[in-house]
């Protein structure tokens, strides 16, 4: 037995070996995505706790009978320093024994939809020079759209994409586990470092975040729209931008039969309460109830920009390089030329060109500009706002399956006005960041028992305290969640924690290391106003604001999507955001991309 299983076998109660040898592989494959501190942290934790083991017990992890392993974990738990550690350590063990631990939901027999037919070429295929009227790098939400306005005008473009295509059939084959791992950016390890640090996954493929996200189509609300425009930034035909956005995914109300158990229970909470709630609004025609969006959709039927904007793009002309990194924006006496990209293998190609679209996301746009010498404004990849997100889980006398229904299925607005969005969601088994309490036997009997669990999310509107650094391959990002932010956070909690009582819960699990199981609204109330902001377990998703649009010189780009201070550049991605759209952002985002696009002469 390796460190790595010891550490296993100690944190998560598995004492067969088959079992054990499974979940140690998911680990081990998991540590090879990571990014290297993320990796050297995971090594020093297992290491730290194999230390552990031989002071106390006079034995390496791998050599402990279940006995010892039992007082082991009861020394671990009972200091807070080690705990800490322990919390650490489990995120990732997790997500390998998940899909081994618990049951992943039935196949239907229903066919997926056919992929769409896209022109792509993988980088080792394209030639060392080539020309194109406008370049677009990445085929995300933002690219995606400018590629398509562009090339219906006739445009010859070319769209850069650092990840790969998949298809429908890899997503109904390959474990989610593997899928995970090569969906997201660093196996979606992303960390934001802070107070606290968040958990920031990324999506990286043909398609980018849209062949992740969980489909839900939110519209810029109106205080959004005016907030902008009171800083210079035109709106007055974002309405008329959206309904295009909402044709082309496809948008309606998800229908209530394939909710699942985890959103009727989130609907019935909230009717109870007299609250505000609905399935949400989502770009899934013919969703079937896989709860695997985050993983790729096995049937297709969630309606990322893979399967209707890109191929839109590719059928006027549009061609999609994939595996090529943008490197650099090559510029000339202020005018933009070209763009070189990086293969895997280290070798780099050019693509002559005028015009350059920049729609790689929020963290990696600051990146590109700066490698290029364009990084010049003060503003840039400061001011990064995020929707912190954190989830409470109840427990029901009756099997849930949350896993077994839509991914993200019920929107609860009610305290939407205080900045606070709540929504019933729940990932394939092993996906959630959810931490389940306990560790040893007690965290393997919660694994065997999650089948009754229902859990909610939610997610607040912070102030953009966040701030992407580095002009290299790797973002470190920084981010600091405020002390509003945590109070809405602490008051989500509570609103969630009535929701799942009202349904009938019989305890709730808070995520609170002090506190990590309650049994009714006061002492929830409690334990919520006694965490700090350290103790809250949070993950963050939608970043945005890095290169924001505006009037004036304070903005690195200006109304129109340009870049100021080189020509031929514009920014159509999450960056170009003025503020936090408060919502989901995918319709936002592909408006204002389809608002830029559609000014570029």
């Amino acid at each position: 037995m390796s460190a790595m299983s010891g550490t296993i076998s100690l944190l998560l109660g598995i004492e067969d070996a088959g079992e054990l040898a499974r979940v140690t592989a998911g680990a081990e494959a998991i540590a090879r995505t990571l990014p290297g501190p993320a990796r050297l942290g995971l090594a020093a934790g297992t290491g730290t706790l194999d230390a552990l083991s031989r002071l106390t017990t006079g034995r390496p992890l791998e050599r402990l009978d279940a006995r010892g392993r039992d007082a082991l974990c009861a020394r671990l738990a009972s200091h807070a320093a080690t705990s800490r550690i322990v919390e650490t350590v489990k995120i990732p063990l997790l997500l390998a024994a998940g899909t081994e631990l618990l049951p992943g939901p039935p196949e239907p027999d229903a066919p997926a939809r056919p992929d769409a037919a896209l022109d792509c070429t993988p980088s080792r295929e394209w030639p060392a020079c080539s020309t194109a009227d406008t370049v677009v790098i990445g085929s995300g939400a933002g690219g995606a759209m400018a590629a398509r306005t562009l090339a219906r005008r006739g445009m010859s473009v070319i769209v850069l994409e650092e990840g790969r295509r998949f298809t429908a059939a890899e997503f109904r084959e390959r474990p989610p586990l593997d899928r995970f791992l090569d969906l997201y950016r660093d196996g979606g390890a992303t960390v934001a470092l802070g107070r606290p640090p968040l958990l920031l996954p990324e999506g990286r493929a043909v398609g980018g975040s849209t062949v992740v996200n969980s489909g839900t189509c939110y519209r810029t609300p109106d205080r959004v729209l005016r907030r902008w425009a009171s800083l210079g930034v035109p709106v007055e035909d974002f309405g008329a931008h959206l309904d295009e956005v909402e044709a082309t995914l496809r948008v309606a109300r998800q229908p209530v039969e394939p909710l699942g158990r985890n959103g009727l229970l989130a609907l019935a909470g909230a009717e109870r309460l007299g609250w505000q709630a609905a399935p949400l609004r989502r770009n899934a025609p013919g969703c079937r109830g896989s709860s695997q969006c985050a993983v790729g959709c096995p049937h297709n039927a969630k309606y990322g920009v893979h399967l209707n904007a890109l191929p839109q793009a590719c059928e006027a002309g549009a061609r999609i390089v994939t595996h090529a990194r943008a490197e650099r924006i090559l510029v000339e006496r202020g005018i933009a030329t070209g763009v070189r990209a990086r293969r895997p293998d280290g070798s780099c190609f050019e693509i002559i060109t005028p015009r350059v679209v920049i729609a790689a996301g929020a963290t990696q746009t600051p990146l590109l500009l700066r490698r290029s010498g364009l990084g010049g404004h003060p503003e840039l990849g400061r001011g990064m706002a995020v929707h912190p997100a954190t989830n409470v889980a109840g427990r029901f006398a009756e099997p849930v399956e949350s896993w077994s229904g839509v991914m993200q299925s019920v929107g609860i607005e009610e305290l939407h006005g205080d900045g606070i969005l709540i929504e019933a969601t729940a990932t394939p088994p092993g996906m959630t960041s959810f931490p389940l309490p306990g560790i040893g036997r007690r965290l393997r009997g919660e694994l065997d028992g999650a089948r009754r669990l229902a859990v909610l999310g939610a997610m607040i509107a912070d102030a953009p305290s966040g701030r992407v650094h580095g002009s290299r391959h790797r973002a470190l990002l920084r981010y600091d969640l405020t002390r509003e932010g945590a109070g809405r956070l602490r008051r989500a909690m509570v609103a969630m924690g009535r929701i799942l009582f009202a349904a009938g819960a019989e305890e709730v699990l808070t995520g609170l290391a002090r506190s990590p199981v309650v049994r009714d609204e006061d002492e929830l109330t409690r334990a919520a106003a006694a965490a700090s902001r350290a103790d809250l377990h949070l993950a963050g998703f939608h970043p945005t604001g890095t290169a924001k649009l505006g009037a004036g010189d304070t903005a690195p780009v200006d109304p129109s999507g340009r870049l100021r201070g080189v020509r031929g550049v514009h920014v159509a991605d999450a960056s170009v955001l003025p503020t936090c759209p408060e919502v989901n952002p995918q319709l936002t985002i592909m408006a204002m991309a389809l608002r830029i696009a559609g000014g570029i002469a």
